[in-house]
């Protein structure tokens, strides 16, 4: 479908985030939340739902939850409540979820995006509430069969719900984004999505441009990577309209994406509330808190992404798009402000090797800034070296990758293999003086006004000086002596 094909049409996304609470215990049991164990063995009698057995609420969570309401401009309820949302399931022992619906911990937040033309733009959330997760369906290895792991029955989720405020793909990824940042900073979720601590589902739907009323949606469940989010969504928006200008007409169903095929297909008609039979559960007291708790939470806030990014381009003198890369993880931008911070240098040079060489190595090794084989002083070390000219930026390269290898300090490597710059001017002179004699023809071509030659002389010196010659002092004398 081409873009003119969309001209008529709006897009209307809304999307429910469900994000794993970093806590070491369940919500409503003690049973561990570590990732990786042998199925069924951290389902305790609270998470598999017998008979007697009565949950008892993880304080944790609402820390958590408050945290994230306080960094998204939300109301935190002072009161709220825990209902039982009724179904049927094979990975839902109970035959009920525990989950928040009239009286949720959040409401009324937002979050800002950047929208297609670069300007700010106000996203709403609805809410945010609490609720336990339930365990997995397990298909593959069993023939014919399924099986159950109850391993995540009972796992802590922060559900937030947004408003149906985007507009497309590429800006549902950008609220996305934002979410997962906030929800790492504030430390309340690691955000790893291949093991499914943060997951989307998509309601989408299309709407004649320029209609106030909403369409039909379809909500497509368990998203689990920022470019499958996109694709799935991508997808949906051409269904819907294909359908719509052949004469059809939209089911509120929920669908599930395949990524192998790059298609959305129908799983089941889309429940409402009702269908639920929603009630507040009778086992669990409403949650009250004061003004007092939510202040003392507010007081252990961290620098936001946001505030972050502001002080990074005032403070630092940092190019805003690097700004913005390097607060995109806490992790990324502590490190960073470590290695600024024991630099003689500028911090935009820090922050160029923070952004390129590092970021490289750690991509192709597939590694987190936090397992990184090279320490913010390390760095510094070597940025050091480059600014005091003991190295050329070339050379650093070279003694940057020895670093990453384990072969010690910049100046540990820069002694163990001679790499110091030549910054002698008789010894360049001597070199420059050789290169001259060598390549008369060029010589002639560059007195005669061919001056982008300047650079095969001081290739060829730095090839003779292994790249060991000051590039400054290079240039100068060889500009003087041609």
């Amino acid at each position: 479908m081409t873009a003119a094909d969309h001209a008529g049409w709006e897009v209307v996304i809304g999307l429910e985030v469900h994000a794993q609470l970093a806590t070491t215990s369940k919500i409503f049991s003690g049973a561990s939340t570590a990732y990786g164990a042998e199925p069924n063995t951290q389902a305790c009698l609270v998470d598999l739902g017998y008979p007697g057995v009565l949950p008892v609420l993880n304080r944790e969570v609402v820390q958590m939850a408050t945290l994230f309401g306080l960094a998204v401009n939300a109301s935190v309820a002072r009161r709220s409540v825990f209902a039982r949302k009724n179904y049927f399931y094979p990975d839902l022992p109970k035959g009920y979820q525990i989950s928040q619906l009239e009286l949720p911990i959040v409401e009324h937040g937002e979050m800002l995006i950047s929208d297609a033309d670069g300007n700010d733009k106000r996203i709403g959330i609805t809410r945010a509430h609490l609720e336990e997760d339930a365990g997995k369906s397990i298909h593959e290895g069993l023939d014919d069969s399924s099986g159950i792991d109850l391993n995540r029955a009972g796992t802590p989720l922060l559900e937030i719900v947004s408003e149906p405020d985007l507009r497309s793909a590429k800006e549902a990824v950008a609220y996305l984004r934002k979410i997962h940042t906030i929800v790492r900073y504030l430390g309340i979720s690691d955000g790893n999505m291949q093991e499914g601590s943060f997951r989307c589902d998509a309601n989408v739907s299309v709407r004649p441009r320029g209609q106030q009323e909403l369409g039909t949606r379809a909500e497509i469940k368990n998203l689990n990577s920022f470019r499958f989010i996109e694709k799935a969504i991508n997808y949906e928006v051409e269904r819907q309209i294909d359908l719509l200008q052949d004469g059809g007409t939209v089911v509120q169903e929920t669908r599930l994406y395949d990524s192998d095929k790059d298609q959305t297909r129908s799983m089941r008609s889309k429940e409402e509330a009702n269908d639920y039979r929603y009630f507040p559960d009778p086992d669990l007291l409403p949650v009250e808190i004061s003004d007092e708790y939510v202040e003392a939470a507010r007081a252990t806030l961290p620098e936001l992404p946001e505030a972050k990014l502001q002080r990074f381009v005032a403070e630092h003198g940092l190019k805003k798009d690097d700004a913005v890369i390097l607060t995109a993880s806490r992790a990324l931008a502590d490190y960073f402000e470590a290695v600024a911070g024991a630099v003689d240098a500028t911090a935009q040079v820090a922050a160029n090797w923070v952004i390129g060489d590092l970021s490289a190595v750690l991509n192709r090794d597939g590694k987190d800034i936090g397992d990184s084989n090279i320490s913010p002083a390390a760095l510094a070390g070597l940025v050091n070296r480059i600014h005091d000219n003991t190295i050329s930026g070339k050379i650093a390269k070279q003694i940057f990758e020895a670093m990453w290898d384990g072969e010690g300090s910049a100046d540990e490597i820069i002694e163990a293999k001679g790499l110091k710059q030549i910054t002698d001017s008789s010894a360049i002179e001597a070199v420059i003086d050789k290169v001259i004699a060598d390549y008369p023809e060029q010589v002639a071509e560059y007195r005669a006004g061919k001056d982008k030659l300047i650079g095969f002389f001081v290739g060829k010196v730095m090839q003779e000086t292994k790249g060991q010659a000051n590039p400054g002092q290079v240039n100068q004398i060889l500009k003087a002596k041609l």
